[in-house]
Order: C-alpha cells, then sequence, then structure tokens
C-alpha cells in the first residue's frame, strides 16, 4: 500500500508539474518589485547604455541614433499591424479546429500543421519573390506573411483557451435560451481572451524579434536602417550595438507591459 500511495503521490506530482517556453521576453512576475530583479537590470542597462555611449562617443554611437527611430516606427507598424490580423486569423482558425463540421476542422487543421511546419523566412520569400507576378509591395508582403504565419500559432491558442473553460459555461449559457453562437460570443469567448492574454503576449513579443526579417524584403526596419548605416560608415560593431540594445528595450518593455494587464485582469476576476 505504501509503494501504491508513493507512485500516486509521484505521479499527481508529475501532473501538476508545468514547463513553459517561449521565444519572447520572460513576462516578469506580478510580485517581483526587487530594484535588482533581472529585468530591471536587463532594461535600464540597456536605457542606460542607449544614453550614454552617444553622450561619450558623438561618433558614431550619436549619428546612429538619429538614424533608426524610422526603423523603429516601421518595426511598431509591421508588428501591430500583423498582430492584429494574425489575432483575427487565429480566432477563426481556433473556432475551426474545435468545429464539429470535418470539413471546416480539417481545413483549419491543414492550416496549422502546413504553416507551422514552414520557417516564416521561407514564407517571407514565397510571397514576395516567389509570387513576384503580384508585384506585391514589400510592407504588404511582410504583413501577411507574418500575419498568415503567426496566426497558425494564434489558432492553437484561442482552441486551448475555448477548451481551458468548464463544459458548464456552454451548458448553463443554452440552459438560459441561448443558442451555441450567442453562448460563444457572450460567454465563452470574453472568459478565454483572460486565459489567452500571457501566451498571446509572448506571441506578440516574439513577433517582434522575428520582424527584423523583413528587412530581407526592403523594408526599412530597424535592422535595415541598422544595416543601410554601417554599409555607409563600415562602423559594424557601433551600429549593430545599438541596434541591438533598441531590440532590447522594446521587447522588455513589452513583457512588463504584458504583465501589467495581466495582473489587472487577475484582480478583476477575483
Amino acid at each position: 500500500m505504501a509503494e501504491v500511495k508513493k507512485k500516486q503521490e509521484g505521479r499527481s506530482l508529475f501532473r501538476s508539474t508545468k514547463i513553459e517556453i517561449t521565444d519572447g521576453a520572460l513576462i516578469p512576475e506580478v510580485g517581483e518589485r526587487s530594484i535588482f530583479s533581472a529585468w530591471n537590470i536587463s532594461f535600464f542597462g540597456a536605457l542606460t547604455l542607449i544614453v550614454i555611449l552617444p553622450l561619450t562617443s558623438p561618433d558614431p554611437f550619436w549619428k546612429i541614433l538619429r538614424f533608426l527611430p524610422d526603423g523603429i516606427a516601421r518595426t511598431f507598424q509591421v508588428t501591430v499591424i500583423s498582430i492584429v490580423f494574425a489575432l483575427i486569423i487565429g480566432l477563426f482558425v481556433g473556432l475551426g479546429r474545435i468545429s464539429r463540421i470535418t470539413i471546416i476542422n480539417r481545413a483549419a487543421t491543414i492550416y496549422v500543421e502546413v504553416i507551422r511546419g514552414l520557417p516564416l523566412l521561407v514564407q517571407l520569400f514565397y510571397i514576395y519573390y516567389g509570387m513576384g507576378f503580384l508585384s506585391l509591395p514589400p510592407l504588404f508582403s511582410a504583413v501577411t506573411a507574418m500575419a498568415v504565419c503567426y496566426g497558425a500559432y494564434m489558432g492553437e491558442i484561442f482552441r486551448a483557451g475555448i477548451l481551458s473553460i468548464p463544459k458548464g459555461q456552454m451548458e448553463a449559457a443554452l440552459a438560459l435560451g441561448m443558442n451555441r453562437r450567442q453562448a460563444l460570443r457572450k460567454v465563452i469567448l470574453p472568459q478565454t481572451m483572460r486565459v489567452i492574454l500571457p501566451p498571446v503576449g509572448n506571441e506578440f513579443i516574439a513577433l517582434l524579434k522575428d520582424s527584423s526579417l523583413v528587412s530581407i524584403i526592403a523594408v526599412s526596419d530597424l535592422l535595415r536602417r541598422g544595416r543601410e548605416f554601417a554599409s555607409i560608415t563600415f562602423q559594424y560593431f557601433e551600429t549593430y550595438t545599438m541596434v541591438a540594445l533598441s531590440y532590447l528595450v522594446l521587447t522588455l518593455f513589452f513583457s512588463r507591459l504584458v504583465g501589467i494587464m495581466e495582473a489587472r485582469l487577475e484582480r478583476k476576476s477575483e
């Protein structure tokens, strides 16, 4: 009996273990207030270097800093537009993945499997160069490729979020006279949004980093602006140092923002 009990305890401990891996920056814990936390050291360290380097060495760091802002704006533009369309695609794909209609379910599943099996860079090249006969603008191609790619990941996030809601919620809504569509829109999806916020935030940060790939198809994002400056001045180390620090500040800033939003949602749900 003792051995059986130990085995059961081991199994329950195994089931309760949660392993979480993300491509984005780590979202800070809600109660993490230490001045010397990893996030504070990383964020304020990078921000301090961005300020100090141009002051101590105006040439070339100050010139680089003046060269990058429009690239940062374009990076942010590509990221925001792509994540909006990825969320829309992901919602429909997630609903398709849980659909009882075989054709819709199979089509959504094939989309997820195919898109997640292709590197984002290949998708960018395919849409911009492979479909060159359509003469798609670089920005449109970049947003399309990133939205389609991340739409597949968002679809799985929406599917998991919807399935995490207890079945009794749907049954209660149906008992109140709602049809399945109304119950999904008014009861299930609002609760799903709270569940999926952390993974959606991680995907946004990962997409922000992956937006650097669009520089290959002539989109003047942060990385491409850095490459343009470096190709003119041949100051590669200084240029890419500022580019890397800029990306680090952006990703860490949004990771903190996602953590704040998550904390507020938790307080509202209590």
